[in-house]
């Protein structure tokens, strides 16, 4: 790891006197991983593996209560083009319907891509590649339209890449069969559904998709003759083609080939290359707007939910909210925390109605059939505010609050803002604030990746968030859920419960559809008010409601030494610890919450 920092009195952005960045190596690496998830989502975790060996010794370097981190603006400035890329991703994917080697095609529609295995057979092929390279069927590397004296390069990197020696990737520059005609392949290796290991091999050999040129110009600020030099290289045409088509001389285009290489911030042709074939699928495919949301709906027969109910905000946006339970119990406000997990168990659904509970299930701005707010308003005080309507549209004057993860914030922010409404707090899996270092250190590496993250490098975040959305609509929200849990036995078990998995994946539809995608409103909670000292609001709690935590020795995001910190630090807090849990918690322990929670119900009700 190559890092370093520098220290000086003019430097900015640490509160410390320290800016730290990254070495011209690592920034490298950074940004060639970046535009590896660009194109491909199923690459965030190697990015998050290496950012987090990259930057988790800089952290060490800043204050935590000023901890900006990489004011980079060659970083800042690929994060945001890769966004971009991102955002031209197509929203549905996992509702193609394809799969198997198929689903390793779908991305490339226009560029040519097919799948080799071990022995050179082409196991697949898009109609791109059958088009434009002849490939036939039981077609070898043998049969693609390369030079004779190339062929043997494109199997020492099949080679390479199937022996697994470190390096999945591989950007080969090949003569075509015809004069001068030269061709690009990014290679791959991926797995097939039956474990089988295949290099996915895109080409050059491509239609370029309508307006490329001019995404190029706008994202890397090229001049139209720039970005015209830029599209033909892609082509793979020679400067002295490009210079014969334009007219120009051929140390002129050379002239302004080495201007675009400054403005990418590239160092050689075929990372400028590389560079923009990884942009050309993303600017083929279509973004499906979430406008059409749609409620929670689930197949067990006591998951009985009201059908959305809404209300329309002072600034016009619509705000809806589910009811669980008894649609005319005694209020209990839930806060789902930012997963969207709205829905429960069955079982502990149908316990809330015998009990006589009407869960009032609020859809935070831009979940679900709640708008999203204006890019420049405050998420926090939108997120209480609409909340504070639905209770009053509910009629609730007063009742307690459950809630999950870090939303116990939102639930302290409530009771501060009117405290004869909320008669107390039940958090599980409940998270105070994280006033050291080594909270952030002690977390499971994907928490640890977007806590760390939106308090380091909130700059950043909305790249690392959207990636990680696109990751899970890839592999299917079943599949996210096992990764972010998987050092956490007690979460994998407890998502291994029918119940459980039915009721996470049904209710996080409000976060992630086949429709919507919650990725901007995630973020915006995070770079809120949530990971700063809001210690003063919680102990102005102290004495005027209960506030009680039911935590998980598991917990990926409080693990036990931060839980024992959170004792010391705030003693007057009601805790319980179970063994056999994590950050799911309460769909492990629903029970014991309700039994908690009914003194503060009643007491709701006497007053």
């Amino acid at each position: 790891m190559t890092s370093r920092h520098n220290d000086g009195p003019d430097a900015a952005g640490t509160g410390g006197g320290t800016t730290v960045t990254l070495s011209d190596a690592d920034r490298a690496e950074t940004i060639d991983r970046l535009y590896d998830v660009a194109l491909d989502p199923e690459r965030f975790e190697a990015l998050l593996d290496h950012w987090e060996s990259t930057v988790a010794p800089l952290r060490a370097h800043v204050d935590l209560s000023a901890p900006r981190l990489l004011d980079d603006p060659q970083i800042a400035a690929h994060f945001r083009r890769a966004t971009a890329f991102l955002d031209r991703a197509a929203i549905g994917e996992a509702g193609t319907g394809k799969d198997g080697l198929d689903a390793m095609l779908a991305p490339f529609e226009r560029v040519a891509a097919l799948v080799l295995d071990r022995g050179g057979a082409v196991r697949a092929a898009n109609p791109a590649a059958r088009r434009l390279m002849g490939i036939a069927e039981r077609a070898t590397i043998r049969d693609l339209p390369l030079h004779g004296d190339d062929r043997p390069a494109l199997a020492a990197a099949l080679s390479m890449l199937f022996a697994d020696l470190g390096k999945d990737t591989a950007m080969l520059r090949l003569r075509g069969n015809g004069p001068g005609h030269l061709m690009v392949l990014r290679l791959q290796r991926c797995t097939a559904s039956d474990g089988t290991d295949l290099v996915l091999a895109a080409s050059n050999g491509l239609h370029l998709p309508e307006g490329f040129c001019d995404i190029l110009r706008q994202a890397f600020d090229l001049t139209r003759a720039e970005g015209d030099i830029l599209c033909h290289l892609v082509d793979c045409r020679s400067i002295a083609e490009i210079a014969a088509g334009r007219g120009r001389s051929p140390d002129t285009i050379r002239a302004q080939i080495k201007s675009i290489l400054a403005k990418t911030e590239t160092h050689s042709q075929l990372e400028l290359v590389r560079l923009a074939l990884s942009m050309i699928d993303m600017t083929t495919a279509t973004v499906t707007s979430p406008p059409a949301r749609q409620g929670v709906t689930c197949a067990h027969p006591d998951h009985e939910v009201s059908a959305d109910r809404t209300l329309v905000a002072p600034d016009g946006r619509r705000v809806a909210w589910m009811v669980l339970g008894d649609m005319a119990g005694r209020p209990l406000l839930y806060l789902p925390m930012d997963f969207g997990l709205v829905r429960w168990p069955a079982s502990a659904e149908a316990e809330a109605r015998a009990r006589g509970l009407r869960v009032i299930v609020p859809l935070r701005p831009g979940y679900g059939s709640s708008d999203m707010v204006a890019h420049g308003a405050d998420y926090d005080a939108a997120l209480l505010e609409d909340t504070e309507r639905v209770l009053r549209a509910e009629g609730v004057r007063r009742c307690p609050v459950l809630s999950l993860g870090d939303d116990l914030y939102y639930a302290v922010q409530l009771a501060r803002r009117d405290p004869a409404r909320i008669t107390g707090i039940l958090a599980c899996a409940g998270m105070l604030p994280l006033t050291r270092r080594a909270q952030f250190e002690r977390m499971d590496k994907w928490h640890r990746f977007i806590l760390a993250g939106a308090k380091y490098t909130p700059h950043l975040l909305p790249f690392m968030v959207k990636a990680g959305f696109l990751l899970a609509r890839r592999i299917g929200k079943s599949g996210f859920t096992r990764a972010i849990y998987g050092e956490s036995g007690a979460d994998i078990a407890t998502f291994e419960n029918p119940e459980v998995s039915e009721a996470i994946l049904d209710g996080s539809e409000v976060a992630l559809s086949a429709t919507h995608s919650a990725h901007e409103a995630f973020a915006r909670q995070l770079v809120g008010g949530q990971l700063e000292d809001w210690s003063g609001d919680l102990v102005a709690l102290k004495g005027a409601l209960p506030v009680i935590l039911m935590n998980g020795a598991q917990d990926p995001q409080v693990p036990r030494a931060t839980y024992e910190e959170f004792r010391r630090d705030h003693p007057w807090i009601e805790y319980h610890l179970f063994e056999d849990a994590g950050q799911l918690v309460f769909f492990r322990h629903w029970r014991a919450a309700l039994d908690r929670l009914a003194p503060l119900v009643a007491e709701a009700d006497a007053k």
